[in-house]
């Protein structure tokens, strides 16, 4: 195990009973760009809604929630005994309803008994780090990322190893991967579809990386395990055809979120899910219990998961995002930028006119434009632009982008 650094002495900042983990996690990249991000977002608040500040960062929603979802909370807050409200694990009409749903879009015949219902996506990542991993072991994942793994690795006490995609495909470089997979590798990460790059991967890949992480597993002698962060999978665009790592490397952990594909990140439930006949799976699901006690109680409370069934039949319009897609990545490229066009997800993935993201980004910013850096993906040179932003929106802010990569070119030298 990889030691900590040593405790900051008696009159250094930060020892006034503020934990080393807190300050290590403080001291992430993602979470200081994150959170200095968050910040000057909500200083653009008042601006945001008097001088009409057109929003492409988060996956939030900005229209008002459609009414059937509204309707299936209504339902599921109301009563039906009295122990209604009482505390609650994993409900058994949420964990079938939600196995029937994962058996169409990953075939490999899960039951209710599979699934422990989370809080989130953040919640099953965070419960499956710590089922098959220990503190310093190390996680493997690919840039861009979501955001969030090294900060969630970190607080679980793990050694985050970070493998640049290739660029432009933000493929998995599986060579880079194969080389970072070391004694002490105990989880590979999976995104996909991928959050920023929207890139989906193919069985090929899939099958490679499977085999990859045998060969590793038997020289280590010890189990590498997949957590396949799948919160998009639902969310695929051109009649594509999504393929979950855990239907080529059993050892997977699967999570998903309906935060996404409901668009309502707020109303935290999701699930984590281990793949059917897998070895020990009953020991796995204790771990999982516990971590989930342990952790705060990291179940959805009780109106989510009386709902799961009902918002199981519910999805947003995937038709209208791609459309969102379609149009603004044509114009983008009309208009000079670099973009590959997403495969799923709701983000658009382009490349910044100049190699300093951060002051592209802001002279959006300055033009009332508000999109996602590449340098908080921990891969300078991009920028990401969220498709929940109404269509309207995506039109105003055309114009913008045209005139941001014009002064780029009026600035660049002649020849």
């Amino acid at each position: 195990m990889e030691d900590l650094p040593p405790s900051p002495a008696p009159d250094s900042p930060g020892a006034g009973g503020v934990s080393r983990r807190s300050e290590l996690i403080q001291a992430t990249t993602p979470f200081r760009m994150l959170f200095g991000f968050l910040r000057r977002r909500a200083i653009e608040d008042a601006r945001r809604r008097e001088d009409g500040v057109l929003d492409f960062t988060f996956g939030d929603p900005h229209e008002m929630q459609m009414p059937a979802y509204v309707e299936a909370l209504r339902e599921a807050a109301v009563p039906r005994s009295e122990q209604w409200f009482a505390y609650k694990q994993s409900e058994q009409p949420a964990q079938d309803a939600a196995a029937a749903s994962l058996e169409r879009v990953v075939p490999l015949g899960w039951s209710g008994a599979d699934l422990r219902m989370t809080t989130g996506g953040f919640g099953a990542i965070t419960v499956a780090m710590k089922a098959v991993a220990d503190p310093g072991d190390e996680v493997v994942y690919t840039l861009p990322p979501w955001f969030l793994y090294e900060i969630l690795a970190v607080e679980a006490g793990l050694v985050p190893v970070k493998v640049p995609a290739l660029q432009p495909t933000f493929d998995l470089a599986l060579d880079a991967i194969s080389a970072a997979l070391g004694p002490r590798t105990r989880i590979v990460v999976v995104n996909t579809p991928n959050n920023p790059s929207g890139r989906i991967y193919p069985p090929a890949t899939l099958t490679a990386l499977a085999e990859l992480l045998e060969e590793a597993s038997a020289r280590n002698g010890r189990r590498i395990w997949i957590i396949s962060d799948e919160p998009y999978n639902r969310i695929v665009f051109d009649g594509a055809t999504f393929h979950s790592p855990a239907q080529f490397y059993r050892y997977t952990l699967l999570c998903y979120s309906y935060g996404k594909t409901l668009l309502a990140p707020g109303q935290r439930v999701g699930y984590l899910a281990v793949p059917p006949g897998l070895p020990d799976a009953a020991a796995l699901m204790d771990a999982i219990d516990s971590l989930q006690i342990a952790g705060g109680w990291l179940f959805p409370n009780a109106v989510m998961q009386y709902a799961v069934p009902d918002l199981e039949r519910l999805s947003l319009d995937v038709g209208a995002l791609q459309a969102k897609r379609d149009r603004i990545v044509g114009a983008l490229r009309e208009m000079g930028y670099e973009v590959t066009s997403p495969e799923g997800t709701f983000y658009v993935w382009p490349r910044s006119p100049i190699p300093d993201d951060e002051a592209f980004v802001a002279s959006l910013e300055r033009r009332g434009v508000l999109v996602m850096p590449g340098a908080l993906f921990e891969t300078p040179g991009w920028f990401r632009i969220c498709l929940t932003a109404t269509a309207e929106s995506i039109e105003a802010a055309l114009p913008h982008f045209r005139a941001a990569i014009d002064d780029v070119r009026s600035q660049a030298p002649p020849g």
